[in-house]
Order: structure tokens, then C-alpha cells, then sequence
């Protein structure tokens, strides 16, 4: 008798440890606050997922057993009391030779032949030191080589959900159980997030009804661009980057923009043995990272230890329509820093990967300023615990924008339609207020003056593209032939863009911080006007002055009177040696 009280007792403590995969600290049997009663009905497990609704889940019983649960008054079952196992057996099957053969190499582990309730009580003491029911279990325990002996095996039969419901099991044998993902979901849209799969839910059916949350973690991405503006990957500084990434910024031609993507990891990958982690980065057709020969310069950081670069692999492919930056980690479990000292990654850790990109100045056009250039990151992931499986996340978006100016160049004058002459060869230099560069006309910068002269074409107009927020100086060096030089102390004006939305709205510069300054009369009034991505503005150059003059008519006789003596003179010369040759020859 006293020696079945104590194997009660230790059944006790394998109920409560093995119940949802966790352990807990065994319990000795208490029956003052109810009343101890086997249960005879079949036993429930509802599985609820509230985002991905469509995964679902499938059990397998491994110990048939009597369950003992306390009642309460009014018959109910309380939920809160420990379940207890009785006259414990192995389940139909092959369930046996699974569990057994996956545990033969462990430590202590019982004779094969030996009963259901000895198996039952070595796994009790030797599911690991991970426990409580909303953690899983470590990979390597005895619960987790049952789980993948189990999963592994495609001969068993797995019981499938009682209804739509796609974690919702009825009608159960009472037992022991297990209880894995089926067929994980995604999140509703093209490409939306695939589900992870949940860590081995073990538990006891019987008693009460068993309602769990699957024991993983989605992992989620994003994507955060550092404005020049305020310098901050970040929208709001009391959240971080995941709640409030700065998703927006503008950048000039060849100007390097600061990008940082940001990566959390599954709760559950302790049940991991390998955990394959992978960055994919599609860079607008426009833009090209930092590279050192051909691959990206990358920062790797886990919390604030900088990972060693030979734990991933870093890669730029470029193109048109694909234009990828890769940063991919084999098995992130097993990444290290600089120094060589093991990183811890758990389920809280942070993944980041900085890196610099610039909008290349060959590929900026007209029609592309002030429109977003989307640059998009998604995150694939190991998802599976006993498989090679990978899940991805949904693309999540930062975006660049660069602006431009068309300035037309006309006369004071009128040509034949009436409208204002426009003046073609005037030549202009454009600097940045505080800046000893020339800006030329794609964006990009230099210090030789001669190298960055903008033209007026036969429109009398120059454009330049790649120009970031800022004021600049717009200097007429060389005016057309037969006007003045109005515009030789320069025309100031300011590309102002008011705020970056956060979803890559087109952007208008600001008229009204426009501020296009220059001498009176420069600036054609009310010419300045903005459109997607460009600001425009006239310049005036009046028509250079004729002076009178006096004694013309005079001057003119002169030249004639004195054009006509010397044809006269020529003539008599030329008559004067004919004859003289005339004689010789007589």
C-alpha cells in the first residue's frame, strides 16, 4: 500500500512537470480543497492562435492512464489542481519503440522491456531545468527527442482537429499527449508572414479542459533609413526602432544614406539545434551599397556586441529589377565576436545589420525626383525546431527622395511671338550655402569651377537633378551675347520639403520656404513656382544699352573719298609699267 502512495506521489510530480512541454516543481497529492475523482468522460484541448488562425495542429497520445483531478461542489473540475497519473501504459503503436529508441542513449535511461510507469518516471526527472508552461523546451532534452522521434516517424497516426477549428481536438482518450504544429499559416496578403512552429506542447487530457497558446514566436523585421536631418534611425526617441523606425529620408547624388535593418529571433529557439537567419535587402534600381571589391561593407551587431564577420556571409548582386543585398547567418546560435567570445542569442535577442547606400548619380532622372525610391527588407527564418523549414516575413519598406530645379533664362525683351526672348549659352555655377564645391547638373560635386558650368539650352533652360533639402547659390558667370550680367551676385533659394510622410508619399518642396532672393528685377515676379520633387524660377538679363553717336555721315564721305584716290593711284601705276616695257622692247 505504502509503496503505491509513493508512486502516486511521483506520478503527481511527472503530471505536473510534463504538463505543456514545461516543468514545474512536483506537488504531493492535496485533497482538502476537493474531492479527488478519476475522470470517465473524454478529455479536450483547444490550441488558440488569434493571428495565425489558419495554422493547425495535430496530437498523438504516448501513455494511456487513469487521470485523477479534484472536483469542486458542484461537480466542475478544478482547473487550477494538479492532474494525477494512474496505471500508466504505452500508448497503441508504435509510440513505444519511438520513445524508446530516441531515449536508449540517454543517461540512466531504463531497460527497453522495462514498464510504461519506469519510462514515465525517467522522463519525469529528465526533461531538463528549462520549465513553466509558457516556455519550451531545450533541444536535447529527453521531451524534445521524443517530440522529433515522433514527428520524424511518417508510419504514425496523428489525430487531427475535431472541427474548423485548427487547434480545437474533442473526444480524446485520457493520457498522456503531444501535441505539434500541422501546417503553419501566413498572414493574410501576398506576402505575408509565415507562421513558426510551436515548441512540443506536452500535456495530460483528462480532468479539466486544456486550453494553450502555441509556445513560438513569429519573427519580425524592419527597416529604418537615418535622416540627415536629425540624425536618427528612429521617429520617436521613447520607442525603438520596431515601434518607430524612421522610415523616410533625402539624400543629394552620391550622398551615402545610413540604413539599419532590425531583426528579432523566435521565443522558442532554445528547441533550435540549428537556427538559419537571413537578411534580404532589394534596393531600388537607383541606389548601390558601400562595397569593398564587390561585396557590401556591413556592421552585424547582437545587442551591442559586434558579430565576427565569418560568422555570415554578406552579398551584392546587382541589377534592374533585382538589386539584392543578402547578409545570411547559417546558424545564428552559433555566431561569435570579434574577439571570439560566444554571443548569447535568445528569445529576446535583436539582430542589426547597418549599412550605407547612395543614390547613383548615372540613374537619377527628371522624372524621378521627389518620388520615393523604395527600398524593401524581408526576413527568412528557420521555422521549425525538427526540420529544415524556413518561414519569411512580409516585405516591410524605407524610402529616399532627391529633388531638382529647372531655371529658365530669359531677356527683358520680346521675340516675334510677344513672350520674353529666351537666352540659350548663358553659363551658371550652383554651390550649397557653406560649400566650396560646384554642384553640376547630375548632382554630383567637384572643386574645378570650369567642370560644373551649367549651359541654358535652346529653351534657355538648365536643369539639375540629385539636390538634397538645403540653399543654394545660383551664380550667372557668362551672359548671352548683347546682354547684361544680372544675375552675377547670385540668386539664393532654398529646396525646403516641409515633413517626410511615412508611407513614400510624393514630395512638393515648400513654396512658401522657397525664398528665391537676388537683386531687384532679377527674379521674374511670381516665377518661382514647385512641382513633384523640383522647384522653378525665371531669371531676367535685360538687353545690353545702345549709346548715340554723332559726325557718322562725315566719317563715311572720308573713307570713300579716300578709297577712291587710292584706286585711282593704283590704276596709273600699274599704266606707268606697261609702257615702259613697251620701250625696252622697241
Amino acid at each position: 500500500m505504502s509503496k503505491n502512495i509513493a508512486r502516486l506521489a511521483v506520478t503527481a510530480g511527472l503530471t505536473a512537470a510534463l504538463s505543456f512541454g514545461g516543468v514545474m516543481a512536483p506537488v504531493t497529492m492535496a485533497f482538502a480543497e476537493g474531492t479527488p475523482t478519476v475522470a470517465t468522460e473524454k478529455g479536450k484541448v483547444a490550441i488558440t492562435d488569434e493571428t495565425y488562425t489558419g495554422t493547425t495542429f495535430k496530437g498523438i497520445q504516448i501513455f494511456t492512464a487513469k487521470v485523477t483531478q479534484d472536483q469542486k461542489g458542484d461537480g466542475s473540475w478544478d482547473g487550477s489542481a494538479a492532474k494525477t497519473l494512474s496505471d500508466i501504459q504505452w500508448a497503441p503503436g508504435n509510440v513505444k519503440t519511438l520513445v524508446t529508441t530516441a531515449l536508449k542513449d540517454v543517461t540512466g535511461a531504463p531497460d527497453v522491456d522495462a514498464d510504461a510507469q519506469t519510462w514515465a518516471e525517467f522522463i519525469s526527472t529528465t526533461q531538463g531545468s528549462n520549465f513553466g508552461e509558457t516556455t519550451a523546451v531545450d533541444t536535447g532534452t529527453t521531451l524534445d527527442l521524443i517530440a522529433k522521434a515522433l514527428e520524424g516517424d511518417k508510419t504514425l497516426t496523428w489525430t487531427k482537429p475535431s472541427d474548423s477549428t485548427k487547434g480545437s481536438f474533442k473526444d480524446l482518450d485520457n493520457g498522456y499527449w503531444l501535441f505539434v504544429t500541422d501546417t503553419p499559416s501566413t498572414t493574410s496578403g501576398a506576402n505575408g508572414n509565415t507562421d513558426a512552429y510551436t515548441s512540443p506542447i506536452f500535456t495530460i487530457v483528462g480532468g479539466s479542459d486544456v486550453n494553450v497558446a502555441p509556445k513560438k514566436d513569429v519573427p519580425k523585421v524592419t527597416k529604418a533609413v537615418k535622416d540627415d536631418k536629425n540624425g536618427k534611425f528612429v521617429t520617436d526617441d521613447s520607442k525603438n526602432v520596431f515601434t518607430a523606425a524612421n522610415k523616410a529620408a533625402d539624400s543629394a547624388a552620391e550622398q551615402p544614406v545610413e540604413y539599419q535593418l532590425a531583426g528579432t529571433v523566435t521565443s522558442n529557439i532554445n528547441t533550435y539545434v540549428k537556427y538559419s537567419y537571413t537578411f534580404t535587402d532589394e534596393l531600388p534600381s537607383t541606389m548601390v551599397p558601400e562595397l569593398q571589391g564587390s561585396n557590401p561593407v556591413v556592421e552585424v551587431k547582437i545587442a551591442n556586441s559586434v558579430v565576427d564577420p565569418a560568422c555570415y556571409s554578406a552579398t551584392y548582386v546587382p541589377g534592374e529589377s533585382t538589386n539584392t543585398l543578402t547578409v545570411s547567418f547559417e546558424n545564428l546560435k552559433e555566431v561569435k565576436d570579434k574577439a571570439g567570445n560566444p554571443i548569447t542569442v535568445d528569445g529576446i535577442s535583436t539582430v542589426y545589420v547597418n549599412y550605407k547606400a547612395k543614390l547613383d548619380a548615372s540613374k537619377i532622372t527628371q522624372d524621378m525626383l521627389g518620388k520615393a525610391q523604395v527600398n524593401n527588407v524581408k526576413l527568412t527564418y528557420s521555422n521549425n525546431p525538427h526540420t529544415n523549414g524556413t518561414g519569411t516575413t512580409v516585405d516591410h519598406p524605407a524610402y529616399d527622395y532627391t529633388y531638382g530645379i529647372d531655371v529658365t533664362k530669359v531677356g527683358s525683351d520680346e521675340d516675334e511671338t510677344g513672350n520674353p526672348k529666351t537666352l540659350e549659352g548663358v553659363q551658371f555655377t550652383l554651390q550649397e550655402k557653406g560649400s566650396n564645391e560646384f554642384i553640376k547638373a547630375d548632382g554630383t560635386t567637384t572643386t574645378d569651377t570650369n567642370a560644373a558650368i551649367l549651359t541654358t539650352n535652346d529653351k534657355g533652360m538648365i536643369n539639375v537633378v540629385g539636390l538634397d533639402e538645403g540653399t543654394y547659390t545660383l551664380t550667372e558667370v557668362t551672359p548671352a551675347p548683347g546682354y547684361n550680367n544680372s544675375a552675377s551676385k547670385g540668386v539664393t533659394f532654398t529646396i525646403a520639403r516641409g515633413t517626410l510622410q511615412q508611407d513614400g508619399t510624393a514630395v512638393t518642396p515648400d513654396k512658401d520656404s522657397a525664398n528665391v532672393t537676388a537683386a531687384d528685377g532679377v527674379v521674374k515676379a511670381g516665377s518661382a513656382t514647385v512641382s513633384t520633387g523640383k522647384l522653378s524660377f525665371t531669371i531676367v538679363d535685360k538687353k545690353g544699352s545702345n549709346l548715340p553717336l554723332t559726325g557718322l555721315n562725315g566719317v563715311t564721305f572720308t573713307w570713300i573719298a579716300g578709297g577712291a584716290v587710292l584706286c585711282i593711284g593704283v590704276a596709273h601705276l600699274i599704266r606707268s609699267r606697261k609702257q615702259a616695257e613697251e620701250s625696252e622692247q622697241e
